[in-house]
């Protein structure tokens, strides 16, 4: 199924355009505008489209308790046995830090958007003229969000996680019904860092005929490979996690890529979605040069007129400039119509 691009300021989202590349800052500026600035920098001489970030307080995202709820206690995570309060106290950006890096993003041609998690910050970044929104994967059942974010008319994408097929429809009927019509839907893997073995990149064309919906993918593996994989797949959009050098620490540095990462990422997505093409046989313009390298027969020998044709004077051998070599059985046997040099092309007047 084709599903219809849409424009983003100046750039083309879609099956007809480049992927496009998403760099989530998220917690690895480390409290240090500073160095939120110089990602933002460094992620735009990597040639990303986009750089993300989120909007949130602790405050806004959770409530200030060490009860047992509150606590993330799965023996798994990079977070294990951390209060969600302090987590996001940690890892948040500053609101007051947007408008610097948003403009900070413009100044080097890239756009900059970000995912709020509560009305507050839906308002404060349309205030701030974020080009389009996104739901991060755990708010894909927080339908009041998403229809808060759907009201503002711009485009939405929507990471899925662990969201279910009845998810996801709630999800988007609740999203166009509050006026969204252009929607990215992204496969995503919410484990950090993920497994490729659990990224399930066949569902991508699965989800584009099911929900009729650009599809994407929001990446949390480590490496290039499987968002590489997923272009081919018919992603449109990619997003990464983005850090200077996980040496650095951060809550989110491990499942991050750098910047020599995050570069061969945009090449190589690129370069995957350059390799569809379409459907084609028997070769293209570029390949016409290699025909040569073919076999096909020529004499070996001078021939006389009337001498008949046999293995001993024709030779089936590189280039493949002369009559194809299925015509080989058919001349064994049958005289020569003229004089034929040694070497010398064969036509199917000699037949």
């Amino acid at each position: 199924m084709t599903v219809s691009s849409f424009q983003v300021a100046d750039r083309i989202i879609g099956p007809d355009a480049e992927p496009f590349v998403i760099a989530e800052m998220s917690g690895n500026h480390n409290g240090s505008k500073e160095r939120a600035l110089e990602i933002v920098r460094e992620a735009a001489r990597c040639g990303v489209d986009c750089l993300k970030f989120q909007t949130y307080t602790a405050d806004t995202m959770t409530l200030d308790s060490s009860g047992e709820d509150f606590v993330i206690a799965d023996g798994k995570s990079l977070w294990d046995r951390r209060r969600l309060h302090d987590l996001y106290a940690e890892a948040h950006t500053p609101w007051e830090w947007h408008a610097e890096l948003f403009a900070e993003a413009a100044k080097f041609g890239v756009l900059a958007f970000s995912t709020p998690f509560d009305d507050t910050a839906v308002d404060f970044l349309d205030g701030l003229g974020v080009p389009m929104f996104k739901i991060a994967s755990f708010e894909m059942t927080h339908l009041p969000l998403i229809a808060r974010v759907a009201r503002t008319g711009k485009p939405m994408i929507m990471s899925t996680g662990m969201a279910s097929v009845e998810e996801i429809e709630e999800a988007l009927a609740t999203a166009r019904g509050a006026g969204a019509r252009d929607i990215v839907l992204l496969k995503c893997t919410s484990q950090y860092p993920a497994d490729a073995s659990d990224a399930n990149l066949l569902t991508i064309p699965d989800m584009q005929a099911r929900f009729g919906v650009q599809v994407g993918l929001s990446d949390h593996t480590l490496g290039t490979g499987v968002a590489v994989a997923a272009v081919v797949r018919g992603a449109t959009v990619v997003e990464k996690h983005f850090t200077l050098d996980r040496k650095d620490g951060g809550v989110d540095s491990a499942f991050s890529l750098e910047p020599w990462e995050m570069r061969l990422l945009k090449e190589e997505t690129v370069r995957a979605w350059r390799s569809g093409g379409q459907v084609r046989y028997g070769g293209t313009e570029n390949e016409a040069n290699s025909r040569r390298f073919r076999q096909s027969v020529y004499p070996s020998r001078d021939i006389a007129p009337g001498e008949v044709f046999s293995r001993e004077n024709l030779k089936i051998c590189r280039p493949g400039l002369s009559l194809a070599p299925r015509h080989f059985e058919a001349l064994l046997g049958k005289p020569a119509r003229r004089a034929i040099g040694f070497g010398e092309r064969l036509t199917e007047a000699d037949l």
